[in-house]
């Protein structure tokens, strides 16, 4: 007998590949507004400094640019650490006289509302640093403040003086890079050319160090309670020109 030839095995269809997974979108691009999932937010922090949001850098001519969207971030941070019971410090600049921020003039007013508490109060200032001459340091000290969320403007200015000096003061920094803003760079004609707001802003930031937190969107911004009770709010004393 003739032995058949055995039919050949059909042969394995290759299995399809598994599609790759869609990588998360990381927090520096998230569009402006967007909320992180709890899973990926930052850790909370107790307070939030608000850094010379008045009506002279948000409004009229004078405005920085997409002053909006700014006010628009600074009113919901305000808004989630007032809800948490974190503490709240609105930094008011007194400019020199003529200038568009002088103390008692339109500009220099706050133009978000304050609700004066033992957790929310006004600190005047006369430099770009909120702590120099201030009673800033002692109150994030009375209650026991050990992570801040630093916001408004401008950027290379106020802000990061005041975020400079808590992160040597040893605070957690948190400074949301569309919570904050300056003006557009002018031109120095033979020199360097124009810079606009959004570089000199994320410049500024970047120049606080590893140390700082600034790539982060106000969204992912959290807030808690500091860990002491209320302390009672400064005397007037300690408070540059406080208005009475």
């Amino acid at each position: 007998m003739i032995a058949q030839p055995a039919t050949p095995a059909t042969p394995a269809t290759p299995a399809t590949p598994a599609t790759p997974a869609t990588p998360a979108t990381p927090a520096s691009r998230l569009p402006a507004g967007s909320s992180l999932p709890a899973e990926s937010s930052l850790p909370p922090v107790d307070t939030l400094l608000v850094v010379d949001v008045q009506s002279a850098f948000v409004t009229g001519e004078g405005a920085v640019p997409d002053a909006a969207r700014l006010v628009d971030r600074t009113a919901g941070l305000i808004a989630r650490a007032r809800a948490a019971g974190a503490l709240v410090v609105h930094l008011q600049n007194d400019g020199p006289p003529g200038a568009e921020d002088e103390p008692h003039t339109p500009g220099w007013e706050l133009h978000h509302a304050v609700e004066p508490g033992p957790t929310e109060l006004v600190i005047r200032k006369p430099y770009d640093d909120g702590f120099e001459e201030t009673a800033l340091g002692a109150v994030l000290d009375g209650h026991g403040s050990r992570a801040v969320a630093v916001c408004g403007v401008m950027s290379e200015m106020c802000v990061r003086a005041t975020a400079r000096t808590a992160l040597d003061r040893g605070h957690r920094v948190v400074v949301p890079y569309d919570g904050h803003a300056t003006q557009d760079c002018p031109a120095v004609p033979g020199v360097a050319d124009a810079v606009p707001a959004a570089v000199v802003s994320r410049v500024a930031a970047y120049s606080l160090g590893s140390d700082a937190e600034v790539t982060d969107p106000a969204a992912a911004v959290s807030f808690t309670a500091p860990s002491r009770p209320a302390a009672p709010a400064p005397s007037a004393s300690r408070v540059r020109g406080s208005a009475t």
